[in-house]
């Protein structure tokens, strides 16, 4: 792990920026490769079957299965949790989450006797209520027809395999691979709303791997993001030492048990958790019980504190509360600045996979929650989304794509990450929504001036910024208002003319998609 001293960690900190999992992914490869005492991990998304990327990794290996293989062969314990999903509504991360599972059973037989592989796949315990179930009970009939009919639409001799990765369906459908599979009618399924979303690792209890970037090849990209839109992911984690690995190592070792209301959390210090509880008899609630909301106290106490600039990356933005708060702050300091940078659209409507009605309620809120904020601070806010500096390239891209972004393919984004002057910041799993501020399990840590906020906040503006920027695009009290120039030029010209990824982010698009839903909690998207 000493390695990653001579990388870039600073002395006074010890805390790395991993921008894009071109830097991330080899990192958490050589954290593994390093790791002598134990390893334990939670990630929503931890695919075997991931490239590997760095030099040391491709000595053992091709894929994160031959790199898992190897280091249970040295004897290193390993702790492995996945976050597991409802069935009925996530299919196809519930069956990811299950063949990992039998991955991980195939790892630690092939790794031989030393091999110590703990590994678990977690629900999140809490459950929708009975009429809650009652009033979903038609939607989700229609969603088991669906995957019904798509079992039976896979070849013969594949269907009973896929339905043993789909262990939560099993009692929700009949018949077998042979006949076909139909749904059971007078079946009532458990509905499981919230998950365990963090991602997060911990090594030797000594360094902490903590962020918003999950392990496949759908979110490996490099800073230049020169691929299709629909393959970029810009996403940033931390590597870190110091005391918040003691706090990371409580947290992993209890954060399912807490959420079931079988122990109590430990207060936080550095380490930011969202953790939500399943309700004791709540019959006609949609969701858990809000606990612990750390990630969101901290924005609401840093944005309060905040003087010159606030800096946001997030996928969603779209809690009505952190607005009004960010509202709020605006009008008490005149001379406080906002940039707010989201993808242009959400993944499911800009890659064609969908306009579900979760995604229109996502884009209302959305659309929500950024008109107040530009009500609030007019011209010192920039709203900004990301977009190649390149004309498209291929004309199978969608069409909805395309008109987003005035002709350029999109940046994805991912990041989840706040920083507040030079003084503070927040690096973590969770979105700004209510889902992520409220009920997932979310994990993230706390920064001061001291684990150099400043180095870090110039590194992540410049990756969006042309070359050779302005220096003004970095100042406190200009920021904002150079990169809505940027962006304006860059909206202005051709694809092929543009300097950096900005551009302005079109919340008539968001409102033109967006629609309410009656009854259904923020929370839910």
């Amino acid at each position: 792990m000493e390695r990653l001293l001579k990388a870039g960690i600073q002395a006074a900190s010890r805390t790395k920026l991993l921008l894009t999992a071109a830097e991330a992914y080899p990192a958490l490869e050589g954290a593994f490769l390093d790791a002598r005492q134990d390893i334990h991990l939670s990630f929503r998304i931890f695919d075997l079957e991931t490239k590997l990327r760095s030099m040391r990794g491709r000595e053992v290996g091709a894929t994160w299965f031959d790199l898992l293989v190897h280091v249970l062969r040295r004897g290193v314990p390993i702790r492995i949790d996945l976050a597991d999903f409802d069935p009925c509504a996530r299919p196809d991360l519930h069956r990811g989450t299950w063949r990992t599972m039998r991955l991980l059973a195939a790892a630690r037989e092939l790794a031989g006797p030393r091999a110590r592989l703990d590994a678990r796949a977690l629900m999140h315990p809490a459950q929708s209520g009975f009429f809650m179930r009652l009033a979903f009970w038609p939607m989700v009939m229609g969603k088991l027809a669906k995957h019904a009919q798509w079992l039976n639409a896979q070849p013969e001799n594949s269907r009973e395999t896929l339905l043993r990765d789909m262990p939560g369906l099993v009692a929700y459908l009949s018949g077998d691979g042979g006949r076909g599979f139909k749904r059971r009618m007078l079946s009532l399924p458990k509905l499981f709303p919230a998950t365990h979303h963090q991602k997060i690792a911990l090594f030797d209890g000594k360094w902490l791997y903590i962020g918003g970037l999950d392990l496949n090849d759908r979110r490996y990209d490099t800073p230049d993001h020169a691929r299709a839109g629909s393959q970029t992911w810009h996403d940033v984690q931390l590597m870190v030492t110091g005391p918040v690995t003691r706090e990371a190592r409580l947290h992993l070792d209890n954060f399912h048990e807490v959420a079931a209301r079988e122990q109590d959390a430990a207060p936080p210090r550095r380490l930011l958790r969202t953790i939500s509880r399943r309700r004791r008899f709540a019959p006609f609630a949609i969701g858990p019980s809000p606990q612990h909301r750390e990630i969101a106290t901290a924005h609401e106490m840093l944005i309060a504190r905040a003087q010159k600039l606030i800096y946001l990356e997030t996928q969603y933005f779209r809690s009505l509360s952190l607005a009004k708060h960010l509202a709020k702050a605006a009008k008490e300091r005149p001379d406080l600045n906002l940039i707010l940078i989201v993808p242009a659209a959400p993944e499911k409507l800009a890659f064609g996979k969908g306009l579900t009605s979760d995604v229109r309620f996502g884009e209302y809120l959305q659309a929500r929650a950024i008109g107040i904020v530009q009500r609030a601070f007019g011209t010192r806010a920039f709203i900004g989304n990301p977009a190649q500096p390149r004309s498209m390239r291929s004309s199978t891209l969608q069409q909805t794509e395309s008109d987003r972004l005035n002709g350029a393919p999109m940046v994805y984004l991912h990041a989840k990450v706040s920083i507040f002057d030079d003084d503070s910041a927040v690096v973590s799993s969770a979105n700004l929504n209510g889902r992520s501020l409220a009920w997932d399990t979310e994990a993230g840590i706390y920064l001061r001036r001291s684990d150099g906020i400043e180095a870090m906040r110039s590194r992540i503006m410049r990756h969006w910024l042309p070359e050779g920027a302005d220096p003004r695009c970095f100042e406190l009290d200009n920021a904002a208002a150079s990169w809505a120039k940027i962006a304006q030029q860059n909206a202005d010209l051709p694809p092929d003319e543009r300097g950096g990824f900005l551009m302005p982010y079109d919340r008539a698009a968001a409102q033109r998609v967006g629609r309410w839903l009656p009854f259904i909690p923020d929370e839910m998207v």
